[in-house]
């Protein structure tokens, strides 16, 4: 029974969210517990609803055994702020408009997501502009903070 919901919120859901709700299902699978944990991404416009992640998200993730063909961008909806427990934006900019859409009744908290997962006050950069080498920073970036929120995630 899913007791936790965490969706992972950046601007056009190809890139950074796709890539850290794929790290978040590979590691909360690898410890038996996505029967408790679900996990989503959405973004913050509907650029690309229904594409796949950036082909550069899947191949990144790709080379770490995590599989992201099978999400698909779709924008963040009113219902999200009800639907889960914790909202994390990618970046500050995220977080200003996901706070600036929270009706005064909601139930999701929504933070920053490297200020949540360890405490520092930073973006998760988005690389749909530049290289390669972009994609892979970020998913170390994110794959570094998971071990983190996971932990919160299971002690709070």
């Amino acid at each position: 029974m899913i007791q936790k919901r965490v969706l992972f919120v950046c601007l056009g859901n190809i890139c950074r969210s796709p890539l850290a709700e794929g790290i978040f299902r590979h590691k909360i699978d690898a410890v038996g517990l996505s029967d408790q944990i679900g996990a989503d991404s959405a973004g913050t416009s509907g650029w690309h609803e229904g594409d796949l992640p950036d082909p550069r998200s899947i191949a990144v993730a790709r080379q770490y055994g995590v599989d992201l063909t099978v999400q698909r961008s779709r924008p963040f909806r009113q219902a999200d702020f009800y639907d889960f427990d914790l909202i994390l934006g990618m970046d500050s900019k995220n977080v200003t408009t996901l706070a600036g859409l929270k009706p005064s009744d909601a139930t999701g908290h929504v933070a920053l997501f490297m200020d949540y997962a360890e405490g520092r006050d930073e973006p998760v950069p988005d690389p749909y502009y530049g290289g390669d080498d972009g994609f892979e920073k970020v998913y170390r970036q994110l794959d570094g903070a998971m071990e983190a929120l996971i932990a919160r995630l299971t002690t709070a």
